[in-house]
């Protein structure tokens, strides 16, 4: 920043330089710096300029800083004699190590395709799924068989149905009426979320104007990874770190619309029930395909939001962002009504929302992940649509979405019967492996069987019903050894003849 001489009040003052004039200067440093970039205004400016004061890294006139009462005015100001920046403390070289290397390439944005959300090229998308090279005989079958032009229109039908059947499946609904409509599920979104994700399976977004600002992006990236990626080259002061938590919570706090939408907002209340420890698989899927149904910049938000959170949770170098409170209890403190709230305020609200969000932070490396299987069933069924052949022209082609078996209950009489009956097949399964096994000695397998007849004597005696078999099966002959020393025994005759 340049300084020059300054009068003020009679006096001139050398080396310093007014808060306006450092706003000049500053402003366009920051709009043109890669750590901020063009989104940066004046006032933020103005803000950064009253954190130096704050932190001595300027001082007034007169020698004094500790405050922020800088405003965009003539007030004089100057650089201290001394640098107030102190070293950032270097990790331990084990943790480093032990540090997986792509981890510092969690925000950057790979190169965008091409690809658009027209209609034409989301049914394209579809055609183009991995699938298994269909054999010459099939193809020739096919190609005599009528095929039916599948329009866009019925594609996205089959998304939905799909869709709603595996949720409903999942939550165990007797219908989804009250939770989801078929019209809030929008096929573009799922198949866009699905195909344009980088290789750590985020959302690239094609309008980067619905991204996250990159001075945002730079501060997440700042703390996810802190103090490794930090850039040592940039000066940082005692509170560096809170200062930028709050400018992230900040920004997520002023968005109009919580991440997850007021729109689904019953959908994944519902999925509260299903946060239990022996639910947590069927929690997982559930939640894989409700964050496909949210628009492409809400998931990419969300999902770099709790990356960010879980890797701040687990980080042991990152210093305390509340004196009183613990990091994990404000990240989801301060983050749970960004993720999950109502329309309408409520108190219990914020309770569901943390449960909530405590769930995604923790499992959001799986609940991320693309489940590939809905786009298998989606083009199963499309498919068979193509190559159906109507038995009578002009016939209507009545295809059949993948059904789902469900448990039937029965009575206890029944379940003990299916268990005896269960186990004791498993057993003798076991019996025969044991008794086939060719790299058993005889010696190990009559152990083996032994042990077994103790335990489980009746399968046992079903499998043997007479020693005479189990002696035949194992080759039982018994070998007679010959005594080493043989001493006949004297024969006493009587003396009378």
């Amino acid at each position: 920043m340049p300084v020059r001489r300054h009068r003020q009040r009679l006096r001139s003052h050398g080396n310093c330089f007014s808060a306006a004039e450092a706003a000049d200067w500053l402003h366009p440093v920051l709009r043109s710096h890669s750590s901020f970039g063009p989104d940066v205004t004046r006032q933020q400016t103005v803000q950064l300029l009253r954190k130096f004061l704050k932190n001595h890294v300027i001082e007034d006139i007169k020698g004094r800083w500790g405050a922020e009462n800088l405003e965009d005015n003539g007030a004089l100001y100057r650089f201290p004699p001394t640098s107030p920046v102190k070293p950032l403390p270097s990790p331990p070289r084990e943790n480093l190590e032990n540090f997986p290397g792509d981890k510092g390439k969690l925000f950057k944005l790979p190169s965008s395709s091409k690809r658009t959300w027209k209609k034409q090229e989301f049914l394209q998308s579809l055609e183009n799924l991995a699938r298994p090279k269909p054999d010459l005989t099939e193809v020739k079958k096919e190609d005599s068989l009528q095929r039916r032009e599948i329009s866009q229109e019925y594609v996205q039908e089959t998304w939905r149905n799909i869709i709603r059947i595996h949720l409903q499946t999942i939550l165990g609904l007797p219908s989804l009426e009250e939770v989801l409509q078929p019209a809030q599920i929008i096929p573009e979104f799922v198949m866009y979320n699905m195909n344009n994700t980088s290789k750590h399976g985020v959302v690239i977004l094609q309008d980067k104007a619905e991204d996250l600002p990159h001075w945002v992006l730079s501060a997440m990236k700042c703390l996810a990874y802190w103090p490794r990626n930090n850039d040592m080259s940039q000066a940082t002061y005692s509170g560096f770190e809170r200062d930028v938590f709050r400018t992230v919570a900040d920004y997520f706090l002023s968005l109009p619309e919580p991440l997850l939408t007021f729109e689904y907002h019953e959908l994944f209340v519902n999925i509260l029930d299903l946060l239990q420890p022996h639910l947590e698989r069927i929690a997982v899927e559930a939640l894989q395909i409700c964050c496909l149904l949210l628009p492409p910049p809400n998931r990419r938000k969300l999902q770099l939001l709790l990356r960010m959170m879980a890797r701040i949770s687990g980080n042991v170098d990152m210093p305390r962002l509340h004196d009183a409170m613990g990091t994990r209890s404000l990240l989801i403190q301060t983050f749970s009504r960004c993720v999950l709230r109502c329309a309408e305020e409520e108190d219990l609200d914020e309770l569901l929302s943390s449960r909530l969000v405590s769930f995604l932070m923790d499992h959001q490396q799986e609940i991320f992940q693309v489940p590939t299987y809905l786009q298998v069933a989606v083009w199963d069924h499309l498919q068979y649509m193509k190559v159906a052949q109507c038995k009578q022209e002009k016939e209507e082609i009545c295809a059949i979405l993948p059904t789902y078996s469900y448990c039937k209950q029965i009575t206890p009489q029944e379940f003990e019967e299916q268990k005896v009956s269960t186990s004791q097949a498993a057993m003798a399964e076991l019996l025969e492996n044991i008794i086939k096994d060719k790299n058993l000695s005889v010696k190990d397998k009559k152990k083996k069987l032994k042990q077994f007849q103790k335990e489980y004597p009746q399968i046992y005696g079903s499998r043997f019903p007479a020693t005479e078999a189990e002696a035949l099966l194992l080759e039982n002959k018994p070998t007679i050894k010959q005594p080493l020393l043989s001493l006949r025994k004297a024969k006493f005759r009587s003396l009378r003849y």
